[in-house]
């Protein structure tokens, strides 16, 4: 379903339905099938429209959501959980999913996080009952993925690595959920996905399906323009440990953006389309708005990973 921003009643009524319809402690059901949002931002010329899937509606808040979900039921399968503490390196929202599920389906959740991290993510974390081991925050998101492949090298006994950054469940998950949604949303109108880069697996999952069904779909990867930067779960590829299930030759461009250029465009969203979104939502808009503006005709996608709830104690507003 694609709301336009506005139409409020009709995506909260769809969205209470289902909850009404999921069994108590059932949470993984309610994960993905997000509604689409079209976005009439300035600048775009007619022809060209733009749209985002609201990615904060999944139970835990975020995206990330999918990936985890993924993840966690390949394990359970295999037998490792919940017989070990599933162990991996986030930036948070990841961790957050982790830490939903391990309250939920009985298994410990250890997480490396690097200590900038917001507040309200640490928050989040330990109400959720996880262990939470901070790194280096000058290290960013490599310094945590350093520490969690040291605790697993130490201790193989006790922990699962569930290497969110190398682990082929995490695109698999966006393969068989979010670009399949992506298409149905369209009605398989969709030219060009802009997606930013983290673990990497939304774009390579979605990707990979949209472009199955699609082959002359432009892939369009987001990045911050520097190493040193603000933009919470976004990574700058060249100089960092880049994941394993990145692959390069799949996209087609790469849309760098800076770090007021994001935190900009997130205050717009919410001040003038009630929009309130994390800033790595604000780079992918800000992305895709460049791009749109670039373009006679149209439809681009991208995602909006979580909302600004977990980010407020930045005073980014």
């Amino acid at each position: 379903m694609v709301i336009t921003i506005g139409s409020k009643v009709q995506g909260k009524a769809r969205r209470t339905d289902r909850r009404d319809a999921v069994a108590l402690g059932d949470i993984a059901q309610l994960i993905g099938a997000t509604p689409m949002l079209e976005l009439p931002l300035a600048g775009l010329p007619r022809r060209v429209g733009l749209r985002a899937k609201a990615e904060w509606l999944n139970p835990g808040g975020s995206v990330k959501d999918r990936a985890a979900l993924e993840i966690v039921r390949e394990a359970e399968a295999a037998g490792h959980l919940p017989g070990r503490r599933l162990l991996d390196a986030s930036s948070g929202n990841t961790a957050i999913a982790y830490a939903m599920l391990g309250a939920a389906r009985g298994f410990g959740v250890t997480i490396c996080l690097p200590g900038n991290a917001s507040a309200e993510r640490k928050a989040l974390l330990r109400a959720y009952g996880a262990e939470v081991v901070e790194t280096d925050p000058l290290e960013g998101s490599d310094g945590a993925i350093r520490q969690a492949r040291q605790l697993a090298e130490d201790e193989p006994g006790r922990y699962f690595y569930a290497d969110q950054y190398g682990n082929p469940a995490n695109a698999r998950a966006h393969y068989a959920t979010t670009g399949p949604e992506i298409w149905r949303q369209t009605g398989g109108r969709v030219t060009h996905l802009v997606v930013g880069l983290g673990t990497t697996g939304t774009l390579m999952g979605c990707g990979r399906f949209l472009r199955e069904r699609r082959p002359e779909i432009e892939l369009v990867a987001v990045e911050p323009d520097e190493a040193f930067h603000g933009i919470e779960g976004l990574k700058h590829l060249p100089t960092s440990i880049v994941p394993r299930i990145f692959d390069p030759s799949t996209v087609n461009r790469t849309l760098r953006v800076g770090t007021e250029e994001a935190y900009d465009m997130t205050r717009r969203l919410g001040r003038e389309h009630g929009l309130l979104v994390g800033p790595s939502s604000g780079a992918a808009a800000a992305a895709a708005l460049r791009l749109g503006r670039e373009l006679d005709q149209g439809c681009i996608v991208t995602i909006f990973p979580d909302d600004a709830e977990r980010y407020l104690s930045l005073d980014l507003w």
